[in-house]
């Protein structure tokens, strides 16, 4: 079936965010006196939202924290200033999504960032104009993998699964699109963990811009 809906994954897959929160993270270690991660050891850690990646960071640096709640909120403090000192949309990203726009498909956003930042981020890169519903990680109790996150913003748009396309770069957004029943394209480029090869996937993309043209093809 030809899709009419197309839901994007948000860091990794739209925007490079890496820089920006990599900062954010080695900040936070370095008031526990702790050295910064190698870019390696921080893209293992992505994927799972601030409070898993935060988490991750401490334990790799053998940080002992009195209160991992305040942990994460100075990482957002911190972060909430930095958004987009790095942070750029990839190459023909906003070409692309205007192009799937006027063809008539439907675009969402599914991020497990919070809504807050991720409306600050899409409004700063011009790409907030785009999106017909955004699913932050703070938007419903459950985040990606969780197949509600996706199935959720399907219904709120009246589309059926087999109508929809999901578009991300890692393991976590294809386990989503599994558990929920639809499609998955993933771009190449992203914060994958493992070997790019073994994430399964209809279509594989190294560059964005091939996008249109995929879809148009499903």
């Amino acid at each position: 079936m030809r899709p009419s809906t197309i839901i994007f994954d948000l860091d990794g897959t739209l925007i490079d965010s890496e820089g920006d929160l990599r900062a954010a993270a080695d900040w936070l270690l370095q008031q526990f006196g702790a050295a910064p991660l190698s870019r390696q050891e921080f893209r293992a850690m992505m994927g799972d939202g601030v409070a898993a990646l935060v988490g991750r960071a401490l334990v790799a640096r053998k940080c002992r924290v009195e209160s991992a709640a305040d942990a994460v909120r100075g990482f957002l403090d911190y972060y909430e200033d930095h958004l987009t000192d790095t942070t750029r949309p990839y190459p023909g990203v906003h070409e692309s999504l205007g192009n799937l726009c006027a063809q008539g498909l439907r675009l969402g956003l599914c991020t497990n960032k919070t809504m807050r930042i991720t409306s600050a981020i899409l409004e700063r890169l011009g790409l907030a104009t785009y999106f017909a519903g955004v699913v932050a990680g703070d938007s419903v109790p459950y985040r990606k993998p969780d197949p509600r996150v996706l199935s959720g913003m399907l219904a709120t748009f009246g589309v059926s699964r087999e109508s929809a396309v999901m578009v991300g770069d890692s393991e976590v957004d294809a386990a989503t699109a599994d558990a929920t029943g639809v499609r998955f394209v993933l771009v190449t480029y992203g914060y994958h963990r493992g070997e790019v090869g073994k994430i399964p996937c209809i279509a594989a993309l190294d560059e964005f811009t091939d996008l249109p043209s995929v879809l148009a093809e499903l």
